[in-house]
């Protein structure tokens, strides 16, 4: 006896009404996280170019402490970093070397009452020309 095909049409079932919604509210909250954590990773990234930029600047290192973190703050306000505090960059001599030490946390608030802490750490040994 033959098969008739609309017969394994009925056996076949797409994807139920529970499973779209899974699948819904997962890729939501994927879209969520990144639309939440994104723009911090974006400004640890720039924050870590304009830092990379600052070797090689012409005298860098007969700079003081208070010049080279002024020469930062300017380079973040034409990156447009916005919610970074200066505060948080110690910069230390080291013979003819600079020392810069970047250490903050970012915190967000992702729904209610949950929030997400991030914390980014950087080091930068540079030397002028």
């Amino acid at each position: 006896m033959k098969k008739n095909s609309f017969s394994s049409m009925r056996q076949q079932a797409g994807a139920s009404s529970l499973v779209i919604l899974i699948m819904v509210l997962f890729f939501g909250g994927l879209l969520t996280l990144v639309i939440k954590l994104g723009p911090a990773y974006l400004d640890d990234i720039t924050i870590q170019e304009a830092l990379e930029s600052l070797d090689g600047t012409e005298d860098l290192s007969t700079m003081g402490p208070p010049q080279v973190r002024s020469l930062i703050n300017k380079r973040l306000s034409v990156n447009n970093v916005r919610g970074f505090d200066a505060k948080n960059i110690t910069v230390e001599k080291n013979g003819e070397f600079v020392v810069i030490n970047v250490d903050y946390e970012v915190r967000n608030n992702l729904f209610r009452n949950v929030d997400t802490v991030i914390h980014f750490q950087h080091e930068y040994e540079m030397k002028g020309k």
